[in-house]
């Protein structure tokens, strides 16, 4: 689908956005792979096809409304009670709600071809910025579907442990979005 030129945006109105984690350690078996989905967030695109250099994306996310949608794996369900104790524990232990409230990204380039989109930019998380790259795919039904890795520790982010770190959730996380740009 082609994007004409104007602003867009885009938030859970119109989308998700996920980060999906995977768990390590002689106790991996024990834990969960999580879906975190957050539900406060907003992203902003302004695209110029004439010079596409001109093409910006920012998005901005409230830690606090990181929410543990899913597990997957362990050795009983995910239940209420862990949910409430997984973002406790992002927001308290994991990514400091209280000193860092908002996690940013910001393009410094947007590349297009035929079927994919590449957007390098700057993600800082806990006051940390650092280059990323994000692939994404605009479908016919203008859709806006991507995907970037994150691993954890370059943004100063203590992946979570438990059990004498026998059970720790792996260093890098999935990021992913399956959004509709509305005419801002």
């Amino acid at each position: 689908m082609f994007v004409q030129d104007g602003l867009y945006r885009a938030d859970r109105q119109s989308g998700r956005l996920l980060v999906k984690t995977s768990r390590t350690g002689l106790g991996a078996r024990a834990g969960h792979d999580l879906v975190i989905e957050a539900t406060d967030w907003v992203a902003g695109v302004s695209v110029n096809t004439a010079d596409p250099r001109l093409t910006s994306v920012s998005v901005d996310v409230v830690v606090d409304s990181l929410r543990a949608e899913s597990g997957s794996g362990g050795i009983k369900p995910l239940t209420d009670s862990d949910r409430a104790e997984i973002e406790k524990n992002i927001q308290t232990k994991i990514l400091h709600t209280d000193r860092y409230p908002t996690i940013t990204f910001r393009s410094t380039r947007v590349a297009r071809d035929a079927e994919s989109l590449t957007v390098d930019g700057e993600l800082t998380i806990m006051d940390q910025t650092h280059p990323i790259t994000v692939a994404a795919t605009i479908g016919d039904e203008g859709r806006v579907r991507g995907r970037a890795s994150v691993v954890q520790t370059q943004w100063g982010v203590k992946p979570y442990s438990a059990f004498l770190g026998a059970l720790k959730l792996a260093d890098e996380v999935a990021i992913e979005f399956d959004l509709e740009l509305m005419p801002a």
